[in-house]
């Protein structure tokens, strides 16, 4: 009896994934909840384990092949005897992208129907109307061809000539490469993780009215709270006092006195969330992703700091999950640790701010009409200002810089 492989439910609003590495081949004896191969999706990438014990007698969808949601990836004999149809059911695998190339070139007159059969979210519908533009427009990502949130926000900004424009786009092809070049360069496919990135920042631009402030702080007092109780820290917590439990913790505190920097906007609304659940960005091999601490505002530093820790080892060893890389109010991006001396962060959509964090460097500052060598690292807020007023984004500011000079404030909830 065979066992098939399907692509398990990947999350909210992931409705399509990217076949990315098999680990196993036909003809390879598997263990139940053995990894078997990587899908990457829009957010994460996401291991499909065995279903059971057995071999692997089928591959249907193949590397880079996209495939939806419980779609066939491949089928596991129970026991030994899987192993004798090995060598024939590679063959059905390998026709099966030809047999399924048949049917795809009139997938494009059939998406208006699938469209057309789910309404529009409410939220995209509201958006939609409020800009005069009809949802039956939009090809939508949702499941069925919905039109989502996304995808109305994502037209909007292409403005109402972008459908015709659209088929320009390809007729530009990239300019050719000498021979000389071209035999010194590669072409290697986006991951769906990076087109995503790239996507998503771009429509961030288009969207929000977004501008950027900076100031800059003395580091002094969190850096000699920190060398005096790091070893006390860690014996006791487990966990090594870094500077991002205090940059987290003086956000929060700021978010709670300017609401706006933690609200976000849909459609004509202003949904203000009495909660922080920071994003905190983290680098990885395969692309940046920013996994959330949530209800930062009502945790120790102690505690935020083993929260950022179990959460940065998850995306290195990428083993995120869905639930923890949604639901952000505010994000930290600290482009310090490589580095850099200034920035101007973009907006993680539909959030309302970023802060972003740079290297400390030690810089001649004037202290009480002295000039002093202090370990100053500059600070920049990126918010959108449609929600957010300069007053606001400023004081928001002020009150992160105050919090981190005097790090008591932060102890004593001031």
């Amino acid at each position: 009896m065979a066992t098939e492989i399907r692509v398990p439910t990947l999350g909210e609003s992931v409705s399509e994934a990217t076949v990315g590495t098999w680990f196993k081949k036909v003809g390879d004896t598997v263990k139940a909840d053995e990894p078997l191969l990587e899908l990457e999706t829009d957010k994460v990438t996401v291991e499909v384990p065995a279903p059971a014990s057995g071999v692997l007698t089928e591959i249907v969808a193949n590397n880079g092949e996209t495939v939806g949601l419980g779609a066939l990836l491949g089928q596991i004999a129970e026991g030994a005897a899987g192993a004798a149809t090995a060598t024939p059911a590679a063959k059905p695998a390998e026709a099966a992208p030809a047999k399924a190339a048949e049917p795809a070139a009139p997938a494009p007159t059939a998406a208006p129907a699938a469209a057309s059969s789910m309404p529009p979210a409410p939220a995209a519908a509201k958006i939609a109307a409020d800009n005069n533009i009809s949802t039956a427009d939009i090809d939508g990502s949702g499941k069925r061809g919905q039109v989502l949130k996304g995808d109305v926000i994502a037209a909007v900004a292409k403005g109402v000539s972008a459908p015709a424009q659209a088929p320009a786009t390809p007729a530009a092809p990239r300019p050719v490469s000498s021979a000389d070049d071209a035999a010194r360069e590669e072409r290697v496919k986006m991951t769906r993780l990076r087109q995503t990135i790239a996507r998503r920042l771009k429509d961030a631009q288009n969207t929000a009215a977004m501008l950027t402030t900076y100031n800059e702080v003395d580091m002094k007092a969190v850096m000699d709270l920190r060398n005096k109780y790091k070893d006390i820290f860690e014996k006791k917590h487990g966990v090594k006092l870094g500077f991002m439990g205090f940059f987290t913790k003086a956000v929060t505190h700021a978010l709670k006195e300017l609401p706006a920097v933690n609200a976000e906007i849909d459609g004509t609304d202003i949904i203000y969330k009495n909660y922080c659940h920071v994003g905190v960005a983290v680098g990885t091999d395969k692309g940046l992703v920013v996994p959330v601490v949530r209800d930062a505002d009502q945790m120790s530093i102690a505690e935020i700091e083993k929260e950022i820790g179990r959460l940065g080892k998850l995306a290195r060893d990428g083993q995120l999950s869905m639930a923890d890389m949604q639901g952000g109010t505010f994000t930290i991006s600290n482009g310090g640790v490589y580095g850099s001396l200034m920035s101007s962060p973009i907006l993680n959509a539909p959030q309302s701010g970023i802060l972003g964090m740079h290297k400390i460097q030690e810089r001649p500052v004037a202290i009480g009409g002295q000039v002093v060598i202090r370990p100053m690292m500059y600070l920049a807020l990126s918010y959108d200002h449609r929600m957010v007023d300069g007053k606001e984004a400023v004081t928001f500011l002020v009150r992160v810089k105050e919090s981190l000079e005097d790090p008591e404030r932060l102890v004593l909830d001031l």
